[in-house]
This record gives C-alpha cells, structure tokens and sequence, in this order.
C-alpha cells in the first residue's frame, strides 16, 4: 500500500479543545498561530464562503493561501488563523492556511435493493458525537489498499421501536472483502436535520454497530437548538477521504 500518498500528515495527531486546537497560548492574533477546527462551509455565491464552526462562531476568510470550491453544508477541517475580532456580523476574520472536506453524507434508509452495497461489515467506533445537527463518527476500519470502502449511517425501517418518537440507526461498513487486520481512522459526519420533529426539540438515538467483538450500541440525544454538545476534545483523523466513502 502507498501509505505516503495516501495519509494527510502521518505523524501530525491533531486534538480539538472546545472544537478547536491552537498552536500556542498567545491572546493576540499573530501571523505565526493557527487553529484547527470544524465547521460547516455556507457558500455566498461565486467562490465566496463563510465558516460555521460546531461552537456556533461565523469566520469570515478574508484571505487564504489556498484555493477552495465551497458546496452547501460540506463539513471540513480548517486550518486558519484569526486575523480581527468581530466585524460585519462575524465573529472573526480569518486567513485560511488549508482545508480539508470531511465525508458528508445523508442518512439513508435500508432496502432489499441497497443492503449488499451497504454492507454489514465490522468497524470500530471511537466515538459518536452530536454537533450543529449534524451526527460525526470517530472511526477505525481494516483497509486493505484495495478499493475505497464503503461507510454509511442508514434508518432500518424493519426494526420497531415501541416508542416511535426513538430515530433507529445503524452504522454501516462495506470492506469489499478486505482481510487486513491494520486499522486505520476515518472520519464522517451525517446531517440529522431531515428527522427534526415540528413538535419537540430533541429528539433520541440509537446507534447499532458491529465490531469484531459483536454488535454494540450507542445512545444519543439530538437538541435541535444546541449548536454543540459538552464534548471538548477529540482527535482528527490523519488519513485522507480516498479510503472511504
């Protein structure tokens, strides 16, 4: 496998604190710092757009070292620095160093027609997280170099809950019949707005996962008007999107 084409940064293990890392802990805004976080891009027509990070903050980019082709509610990595305070209606102006799109996808519902695409393969989940609607996954998976797997959030409608009111899902892994035991990390996000309920403002989950030691579940609550939940760290993965779709 060509790992050094393959990886962003091999050796660079990123931790988010409060949805975002900086290089060090000076207040001013210096040239020389930057921060990685997540966000959600908001296109403004053309190749203008703006930042939605997960805390609720608008970052306007004002410069960037880097060309980008913005798509509605594409989630990514952003590595930028903060250039002023609030100004214009956003609460910072930034400089974007680099960014990277995070495999974005819908929750999908689960048919006899999709169900071997799908696959029902095992996966290591690291960790779930609920974040400006959208449900992000940690993961690790056995690729084999081989082709790029296939990672899905679907609704199995043929599972009945008693309470109806309980979004069903489950996490999906197609290896193409990988027999790699290596492990890499991969990192997804699905937007839950589609399943928001006029009526409440929450709404529960669970998540049904196979991994090697069986099947396990997660537990989650999705509030609509919470842009970010109490998470404060988490570990962006190092390998790039071409292994997973």
């Amino acid at each position: 496998m060509k790992t050094k084409g393959k990886l962003i940064y091999a050796a660079l293990l990123i931790v988010i604190l409060s949805s975002s890392f900086a290089c060090d802990n000076n207040d001013g805004y210096s040239l020389n710092d930057f921060r990685i976080s997540i966000a959600t891009v908001v296109p403004k027509g053309g190749q203008s757009y703006s930042l939605l990070l997960d805390n609720g903050q608008k970052l306007w980019p004002a410069a960037a070292d880097i060309y980008y082709s913005p798509q509605e509610n594409q989630r990514v990595f952003v590595n930028y620095t903060i250039l002023s305070d609030k100004m214009d209606g956003y609460d910072h102006y930034i400089k974007v160093n680099d960014i990277w799109d995070i495999v974005t996808k819908p929750i999908i519902e689960l048919t006899e027609e999709n169900a071997d695409s799908i696959g029902n393969d095992e996966v290591i989940v690291n960790e779930f997280w609920i974040a400006n609607h959208y449900l992000n996954a940690n993961f690790s998976f056995n690729y084999g170099g081989v082709r790029p797997h296939a990672i899905n959030m679907v609704q199995n409608l043929q599972y009945v809950n008693e309470d109806d009111h309980i979004l069903e899902l489950e996490f999906r892994h197609n290896s193409y019949n990988s027999h790699s035991d290596r492990l890499f990390n991969g990192f997804v996000s699905f937007d839950l707005k589609p399943f928001r309920e006029e009526e409440r403002d929450s709404i529960p989950i669970n998540i049904k996962v196979k991994d090697w030691e069986g099947e396990k579940e997660y537990k989650l609550m999705y509030r609509y008007n919470e842009m970010s939940n109490d998470k404060t760290e988490a570990a962006i993965p190092n390998i790039t999107s071409s292994e997973y779709r």
